[in-house]
């Protein structure tokens, strides 16, 4: 996360089958017009809600490059919830909880 640092950084957590998978657009939409003057889009792909995430990595990323265009950072699947939450989102939780408490309510949240 470090390459990351004096950036403004989108969090999201995100999925391939899911109804709002059509955000992954508007994502890239905002990260192209936006990447110049700091802005960085980072996409957690996510399994815990509804099982809408069932690919491995490059499924992932293939789906997103095909489909939306995506080109911002992918990672690996991840879990935000609970005690196996990747470290990022358990920082965002702690550091940032929302008004209805700190648990990811959904995927593109």
């Amino acid at each position: 996360m470090a390459d990351y640092a004096g950036k403004l950084v989108l969090v999201v957590n995100t999925a391939s089958h899911c109804g709002f998978t059509p955000q992954y657009a508007g994502l890239e939409k905002l990260y192209k017009k936006y990447a110049d003057q700091g802005l960085v889009v980072l996409g957690f792909p996510c399994n815990q809600f509804g099982k809408q995430e069932p690919g491995n990595a490059d499924d992932i990323t293939q789906t997103c490059q095909i489909n939306y265009g995506v080109s911002f950072p992918i990672f690996e699947k991840v879990d935000v919830n609970g005690p196996t939450a990747h470290p990022v989102f358990r920082y965002l939780q702690d550091e940032l909880p929302g008004v209805l408490g700190k648990r990811i309510k959904w995927n593109f949240h």
